[in-house]
């Protein structure tokens, strides 16, 4: 349904900026543009910013408005112009740039448990009282306030610092928030103005959630517990959000038809404003764009600057090479990975041979013999072997097992045609390009996923067999499944398409099958017939992924108050682990091989080694600045990128290898044949934030052809947040082919804490 209305919206944004009117000539069409100020170029003749903004929009044109005024976010304002009348505004004195709306996709219990934070749990981590002073802020499609997995039993008052709103509508009122959800707001002149009103019959004009995914991503971050919790009986257990006790913020911007600039901006200015700690994304663009023209880039950087911690999925891309978002390095980019809990269901064909898929069906069993079985392509006209409504013949698929074949419809709908057309349960396969990652999915009739290799022996066995049969058996909820944790296959991968110097993503969070609250408007299909009704459902993405980093960002940020966001990330990454719960290697689930930081950055994440991570790699504003200096940005793009008046020295050399990040991305120029090495030299400084001690440094190279020094090879610690420098020079005589990459990582250890950062090497 997701891709459908994103497909609808590309049209509306074709079309809804045209006139009613039919003759276009009078009536040019709109795009909605944000646009950016100078504040120092504001003359003298104004009382304020909004009166200059006013009359830089008037003297291009008497009837646009503005939609939104931003002050924290950007200096600046959102408004719909022509193409022409942008032209012109951008010429105008004091305006730094117009960036056109663009629309974001969303990237869409047992977790707890796995991670380390429930009572029985391996280093269990109780809920601190200072948690409850961190309040997290979730950018998405609003909240279900009604679920238990929002009250606030237990919890004191409201931090006093607390700036922000609970804003009502007659199906939003101020009792739906309380001392846990302490403000809702939302955002949709964006949306309206590029795709029309929205009626409130099938969206909330209000905080309300009426699609699902922002209530997951909320309650999966900072939600209450709730017993006996469950989609259908299906991963029955205590349910709970990563920070129970830490306070949400909910942020509206995201609707049916996708996430419009205008309002993402608008959300990030009201939570810098309201007073947040934590902001959660879990959203992005599908092509990377230069930090000054990316709207979450901007606004991120002005709440990195507040203090604020940023998480943001790093996008669905996977298992593709650059496929990433929101690869800011003031951002932490999550990325997602498997956890050890699956949902079986075991299909036993005629000839004997058994495979897994996977289902949340919850109806009615099949029968327990084997039923006939046939493969779409053969029981459709015109012949598809996708299942599409209205191509299956009644007559040929009645009281069978029917074999559908993986397509861009969801595939909840599909099992819903088979058995609408008469057919008693489906198969879904992947085809070789969705490879073996399967998702279970809460089927309306008796349905299974399975994997490419499985589904081609399946479909070969349908094909080739006189009498093919098949049985469904579903097999409930199963734990401590192994290999765990695994990259998941969507997860998006580096190297940073953007950046190639600074690693993406930072790390992996739990991103597959994941179960948290959802909304009462919508089933756990999310299709328009589907009339049940849960208060969790199971859902992947990492979508998902993004607030789990974001809830532990938020417990990390209640132990220690002081920590800024790039502290946080530094001891979330350097903590992380990339080896399974048996100690092998962590595996791409695309390929079955050894994932590398490409797929998993610094590894997988670890709450109970973050609280105490020895050193951290920290960074400031003013090291961002640096960093987009030598990327050559002029000042005005440093400016559209910060909001900062900053100029490059020329005088001094500025490099990428030298900020201060908790990953090495090291790109290596092939060699000359001059018979010298090739080097590349970072700099590092390192944080104590532990007791004293004396560190010593150890390598693991990428490759045997690279020599890796660093310098000094021992740091020693004697105070609470004393800094030490040092430098790693990679050497290499090799002459590798151009997109040579290889792997490996450096760390730090006291004998108490091990401080490990990845290495990715490649040549260019």
């Amino acid at each position: 349904m997701l891709i459908v209305k994103f497909l609808q919206i590309v049209l509306l944004l074709i079309f809804s900026s045209k006139s009613t009117v039919a003759d276009k000539k009078t009536q040019p069409s709109k795009t909605t543009y944000i646009i950016q100020m100078d504040p120092s170029t504001m003359p003298s003749s104004f009382n304020d910013q909004l009166q200059w903004y006013a009359s830089s929009l008037r003297s291009i044109s008497d009837s646009a408005e503005m939609l939104y005024a931003y002050k924290h976010a950007i200096q600046g304002f959102s408004t719909r112009l022509t193409n022409e009348e942008a032209e012109l505004l951008a010429k105008q004195p004091g305006v730094l740039s117009a960036i056109p709306e663009t629309v974001y996709k969303l990237h869409t219990t047992r977790t707890p448990q796995f991670l380390g934070l429930e009572k029985g749990s391996t280093n269990y981590l109780p809920a601190t009282e200072k948690e409850s002073d961190v309040i997290i802020g979730v950018i998405d499609t609003g909240v279900w306030p009604e679920l238990q997995s929002f009250n606030d039993a237990g919890l004191g008052p409201v931090p006093s610092r607390w700036k922000g709103e609970c804003e009502t509508e007659k199906d939003f009122n101020a009792s739906s928030c309380n001392r846990k959800l302490v403000g809702a707001r939302y955002f949709l002149k964006g949306r309206e103005a590029a795709a029309g009103t929205i009626n409130g019959t099938e969206e909330s004009r209000s905080p309300r959630d009426t699609l699902g995914h922002g209530t997951h991503t909320s309650s999966t971050a900072g939600g209450s517990i709730v017993a006996n919790a469950s989609l259908f009986g299906y991963a029955f257990g205590k349910a709970r959000g990563m920070a129970t006790k830490a306070r949400l913020a909910i942020y509206k911007a995201c609707w049916e038809y996708g996430c419009f600039t205008t309002d993402v901006l608008a959300a990030i200015e009201k939570a810098i404003e309201d007073g947040v700690n934590i902001i959660s994304i879990s959203l992005g663009a599908d092509h990377p764009t230069d930090y000054y023209e990316d709207v979450i880039a901007i606004g991120s950087f002005k709440a990195a600057a507040h203090g604020i911690f940023v998480s943001a999925a790093a996008g669905n891309g996977g298992p593709y090479p650059k496929s990433l978002s929101n690869m800011a390095p003031w951002i932490t980019n999550v990325g997602a990975g498997a956890i050890d809990r699956d949902f079986p269901v075991y299909v036993r064909l005629g000839n004997g041979k058994n495979y897994t898929g996977a289902s949340l069906y919850s109806g009615e069993p099949l029968p327990g013999y084997p039923l006939p079985l046939v493969y779409a392509g053969n029981v459709s006209s015109p012949p598809s072997a996708l299942c599409d409504e209205h191509t299956l013949i009644p007559s040929k698929v009645k009281g069978k097992i029917v074999i559908c074949e993986q397509g861009f419809i969801n595939s909840v709908d599909t099992g819903f045609q088979v058995n609408k057309t008469g057919g008693l349960g489906m198969i879904l396969i992947n085809t070789k390009e969705d490879g073996e990652e399967i998702f279970a999915k809460a089927y309306l009739a008796p349905a299974a996923s399975l994997g490419y290799k499985a589904g081609d022996e399946l479909k070969k066995y349908a094909l080739s067999d006189r009498n093919p049969r098949a049985t469904l058996t579903f097999g409930g909820t199963k734990v401590h499944v192994q290999p765990s944790p695994v990259v998941a296959a969507f997860s998006s991968r580096g190297p940073n398409p953007l950046t190639p110097g600074i690693l993406k993503p930072d790390l992996i969070a739990p991103g597959k099958n994941i179960l948290a609250g959802w909304t009462h408007a919508a089933g756990p299909s999310e299709l328009d017939y589907d009339t049940r009704r849960v208060s969790f459902n199971i859902i992947s993405g990492t979508s998902m992924s993004c607030p789990h980093v974001s809830g532990l960002g938020a417990m990390l940020k209640g132990a220690h108050p002081d920590w800024s966001p790039a502290t946080i990330r530094s001891a979330l990454m350097t903590t992380a682990y990339t080896t399974d719960k048996n100690g092998a290697a962590l595996l791409d689930f695309a390929t079955g091989k050894p994932a590398t930081p490409f797929d998993f950055g610094a590894g997988h994440v670890d709450p109970a080694a973050a609280l105490d991570p020895g050193l951290v790699y920290d960074a400031t504003t003013n090291d961002y600045l640096n960093f987009l200096c030598a990327l050559d940005y002029t000042s005005s793009q440093i400016k559209q990128a910060t909001g900062q008046d900053f100029t490059c020295d020329s005088r001094k050399k500025y490099r990428v290898e030298d900020l201060n990040y908790p990953s090495f991305a090291v790109n290596m120029k092939t060699a000359s044949g001059s018979g010298k090495p090739m080097s590349v030299q970072h700099t590092r400084i390192l944080t104590n934030v532990g007791e004293p001690g004396t560190y010593k440094v150890s390598v693991s190279s990428p490759s045997s052809s690279v020599k890796i020094e660093v310098e000094p090879t021992t740091l020693c610690f004697s105070k609470m947040y004393e800094k030490k420098s040092f430098t790693v020079t990679f050497n290499t005589w090799a002459s590798m082919p151009s997109g040579t990459t290889t792997f490996g990582h450096l760390e730090w250890s006291d004998g108490k804490h091990k401080v490990v950062s990845p290495i990715a090497l490649g040549w260019t």
